[in-house]
């Protein structure tokens, strides 16, 4: 596989090297909301964050002081111009809000900080950071709507429309020392400055890395607000005569959306609008203080006649090069045949800094294998199924058509599989009003200009595919060059696993990959077939196993939003966000799905500390609480659940008839389903009421979460521990949501371990309850059946889809089986996350590494590694919010000898597998006299007895004997 541009979240091969001795404490890692030297944050005072790196154990900061200047040479000579904090004396090292000049729009701030120890330690200043104040009010904008001129054709939908090009030139006196544009547009926009793409520069000191971005501007509801980005331009400007050009896609707003065909009346189209539109604005500054700035306007000019004919999200795109202007984008290209543009109202939403990291490309694929099915039909594996689309190098005559098929899998024939992307489905079904819109074509077609050798990059559309057919090639050698360019919202790398089983690293890696493939500005479900929805109760369950693999901070603050804005009027949370249709008439209120509202901003505290998410969240949580609660007030969800998924594509959804798998008997009943999450979700809500000071709600919503579940006990719970339904999922939730008196606990585990076990030691839970029956073996007792499971092979199990050659997760646990072939083409997707969740439980149970409720943001946190399932090694780490978490450990005859780093300014509690303290050394000698070790007992739990000690920062190596 090729070197990715972003690490593969896994580790070397060796244990854990011992961490080096730092010559000083050192500050690192400055971040503004979460990102490094932001061009446009609006908020009026974003929050700050930094990490300690000190030699020695137990350092903690005692105190940091920030400067922020209006300019780097001012900070250069520590003036803190717009702000100096002086020495504060506390150990905080993120969520600092900034409280200095107020800012004006455009305006760039330069910051640093330093850091004193408990010890007395006093830190250089940090590397020099900065962000840029947005434009976060209409009147701080410059630019002007502009869109191409005349009439769009009749009709609803409107039928696709070749991309817009747009373009304007300007003359700058003197050399730029700096220029950020900042753009938006209804529709997808490709920016252009004298002809070059206007990409994201990778923070380096050399700023020579750049991304492609992809996807701009990201999905959002367009009715509510509409994102834009800003881009350091300044390298891209001369002195003299320079060029702006856009092109224009249809993307979200009005383009086809996933579903849309079962939505009465949903047209199909242009959900958010039709007419495409552009807003860019240029400030560029000069040496001596001045200023100019370029903004869209009605001197622009525009033209429908180029050479991106179509371009569909779903379907595809397509090109035709006879079209293409030879260097349009340059300063001198003649534009007189071009019209000019229409200025347009401004639109009702609002604009708003994107808070997230860009969708962009991450990493170029190259063909592992070729075949040939049929005379003029190659097909192409890459090796690993990705989101994103095919660049190629082709030669032929003018005219001649090339077309890219994707697709996730091969059939028997050794043809591309693409029964799963639902167009022979849909056309078969006479009640479906959807015209020539069949399921999600994913097909991009290039007409060629002839002349030599011709580049083609789709830039408006994006597959989910492992293998390409590409078929109209005149020969075999037209095709020069073919590479598979993955793309997908980049969230820096937080998680590294590795251990001695290679189906277990191959697990997380297919875990990983698709995560990645399915971060498109919105946690979608799939990249492949017409539906790549927000879904919300695939989230929900993946909202903690996401924070281990990634730093999802950002991510989440976008989506979160996503989530509100999509909540329907009487308090629903919707089944997926942005939600394009109605939320008051369809698609919300479903338990667990909808409870995602509340929990993803439960998970940006627990994980980073956020309270002003929870702040900003909180009356949109309790509102879905108290609908839940006014339409149930017996306590039990029986009414108003609406599409009531229940515990998705559970094991009754099998089909393994032959396999010796039982018929029945897996599915929660629904009604226990919901109750238990509506239990949850307003256990979650007193905590946030508590967390952000509202001690009323959080003493009413504490009750009232009490009261359910004394209601679920009451309506669902023998007294001899059996759960309603006696499946593997129904115990799982009852425990992991702890539902339970201490007294049914243990009879209701035996009775889950039981389950499995009737199930011939295979899984039967579906989306929502498998990380909690993995949780919940472990954390009672039954830990050697749940490494049984996760190293299964046969099926169902995540160890099948492996041997069937699956490079990411499946949405369903039997989407192929050999010798029966493929499941039920309407949902069979090759890519989904969900059942993926079982990663949360590797970094909590192999690694060890959980988080603190009580102490968010990993100011303190909880090692707890369980050796098992034959492994005879695992190592990782975690980049928190406050330094790398690391855990390793290996077995060394009758021992186990455990590597930890605990990071400068957090304390860890260690519960180690013993059964006598005096037993266990760290660093050759007795664990309990080590230095920033502190025995705290010998504690008896479920799952067995263990050595409890009390870490400060630093590296430890603790052995344990037999």
């Amino acid at each position: 596989m090729p070197t990715p541009k972003i690490a593969v979240l896994c580790c070397g091969a060796s244990l854990l090297a011992g961490a080096a001795l730092m010559a000083d404490v050192k500050v690192k890692n400055p971040r503004c909301e979460y990102l490094a030297n932001p061009l446009a944050i609006d908020a009026d005072s974003p929050r700050l964050s930094w990490i300690v790196e000190a030699d020695g154990r137990g350092v903690v900061q005692a105190a940091y002081r920030i400067l922020a200047a209006a300019s780097e040479a001012a900070l250069a000579a520590d003036k803190g111009d717009l702000w100096d904090s002086g020495k504060v004396a506390s150990r905080e090292t993120a969520q600092i809000p900034y409280a200095g000049t107020p800012l004006a729009a455009g305006s760039r701030v330069f910051w640093k900080v330093k850091a004193w120890t408990a010890d007395g330690r006093e830190s250089a200043w940090s590397a020099p950071a900065s962000w840029r104040k947005g434009f976060p009010r209409p009147e701080d904008w410059k630019a002007k709507w502009i869109g191409a001129r005349g009439p769009l054709p009749e009709g609803t939908p409107v039928p696709p429309q070749p991309s817009p090009y747009l373009r304007t030139t300007f003359t700058l006196d003197k050399k730029p020392v700096r220029a950020v544009l900042s753009c938006t547009a209804l529709g997808l926009y490709l920016m252009r400055v004298n002809g070059q793409s206007v990409v994201d520069f990778d923070i380096t000191p050399d700023r020579q890395a750049v991304f492609e971005r992809f996807l701009a501007p990201e999905w959002t509801d367009f009715h509510k607000r509409i994102q834009y980005q800003a881009y350091d331009v300044t390298v891209l400007l001369k002195e003299g005569k320079n060029s702006l050009g856009a092109i224009l896609g249809e993307g979200w707003y009005a383009g086809r959306i996933g579903i849309s065909h079962i939505v009465p009346d949903g047209g199909l189209r242009n959900f958010y609008g039709r007419r495409l539109a552009l807003l860019a604005q240029l400030d560029v500054e000069f040496a001596d203080g001045t200023g100019q700035t370029i903004a869209t306007d009605g001197t622009w000019k525009a033209t429908q006649d180029g050479p991106i004919v179509k371009a569909c999200i779903l379907d595809g795109e397509v090109q035709d090069a006879r079209k293409r202007f030879p260097r349009w984008g340059d300063a001198s290209f003649d534009d007189s045949a071009w019209q000019p543009v229409e200025v347009l109202p401004a639109p009702a939403a609002a604009l708003v800094a994107q808070p997230d990291e860009p969708v962009r490309e991450t990493e170029e694929l190259r063909p592992v294998t070729e075949t040939r099915p049929a005379p003029g039909t190659y097909i192409f594996d890459f090796g690993q199924e990705i989101a994103g689309v095919c660049r190629i190098k082709v030669t032929g005559p003018a005219g001649t058509m090339v077309t890219l098929r994707h697709a996730e899998m091969l059939a028997d024939d050794g043809t591309l599989y693409r029964d799963n992307l639902r167009m022979k489905i849909y056309a078969a079904d006479p009640n479906l009003k959807l015209g020539k819109y069949l399921g999600a074509r994913q097909e991009d077609q290039f007409i060629l200009r002839g002349e030599g050798d011709e580049i083609f990059l789709p830039r408006f559309t994006y597959h989910g595919f492992r293998y390409v057919e590409v078929t109209g090639l005149p020969e075999r050698a037209a095709l020069k060059a073919i590479a598979a360019i993955a793309f997908h919202s980049a969230p820096p790398v937080a998680g590294r696993f590795e251990c001695s089983s290679e189906l277990l690293n191959k697990l997380m890696r297919n875990i990983v990959w698709t995560l990645r493939a399915n971060l498109h500005s919105v946690p979608t479900d799939c990249p492949q077939r017409d539906e790549r929805m927000g879904w919300t109760g695939d989230m929900l369950v993946f909202a903690q196993p996401a924070c281990y693999l990634m730093d999802m901070a950002a991510f989440f603050t976008k989506w979160a939003q996503d989530l509100r804005d999509a909540q329907a009027g009487d308090g629903r949370y919707p089944d997926f966000a942005p939600h394009p249709f109605d939320p008051d008439a369809r698609f919300s209120g479903v338990p667990a799905w909808g409870d995602a509202g509340v929990v993803v901003p439960w998970r940006m505290y627990v994980n980073y500390g956020d309270t002003r998410v929870l702040a900003a969240h909180f009356e949109s949580a309790r509102r879905w609480v108290d609908w839940i609660h006014a339409s149930n007030p017996d306590l039990l969800w029986k009414k108003k659940r609406h599409n009531d998924y229940g515990d998705w594509l559970n094991g009754d959804t099998l089909k393994l008839e032959g396999f010796g798998y039982p018929k029945g008997g897996s599915e929660v009943p629904k009604e226990v389903f919901a109750t238990a999450f509506f239990q949850h979700s307003t256990s979650l809500v007193a905590k946030m009421a508590k967390v952000i000071g509202r001690a009323d709600d959080a003493a009413k919503y504490a009750k009232l979460a009490e009261d359910i579940r004394a209601a679920f006990v009451r309506a669902y719970v023998k007294p001899d521990g059996e759960v309603r339904g006696d499946t593997q999922a129904g115990y799982a939730l009852a425990l992991g949501f702890d539902l339970l008196p201490e007294s049914l606990r243990a009879e209701a585990a035996r009775r889950m371990a039981k389950r499995v076990a009737d199930y011939k030691g295979h899984i039967s839970t579906g989306f929502h309850t498998t990380v909690h029956l993995m949780n919940e073996l472990t954390r009672h007792g039954h830990h050697v059946i749940a490494y049984e499971l996760i190293n299964n092979r046969t099926i169902p199990s995540w160890g099948y889809t492996i041997e069937q050659g699956a490079t990411t997760i499946w949405e369903r646990w039997d989407g192929f089986v050999r010798g029966r072939g493929f499941q039920d083409p309407g949902m069979n997707s090759f890519c989904h996350y969900a059942i993926g969740s079982v990663s949360e439980w590797m970094y909590r149970t192999i690694l060890g590494i959980n988080p603190d409720e009580a102490a968010p943001g990993y100011a303190h946190f909880f090692l707890k590694p369980r050796p098992g399932g034959g492994l005879t090694w695992a190592k990782g780490s975690y980049d928190s919010l406050r330094g790398r978490i690391e855990s390793a450990w290996r077995r060394d005859g009758d021992a186990v000898i455990y590597e930890f780093a605990v990071p400068a300014n957090t304390t860890a509690t260690l519960y180690l597998p013993a059964r006598d303290e005096g037993a266990i050394t760290e660093g050759g000698k007795p664990a309990a006299g080590a230095e920033g070790v502190k025995f705290l007992r010998l504690e008896i739990r479920h799952e067995g007895l263990f050595a409890v000690f009390e870490l400060g920062s630093g590296s430890y190596r603790f052995v344990v004997g037999k």
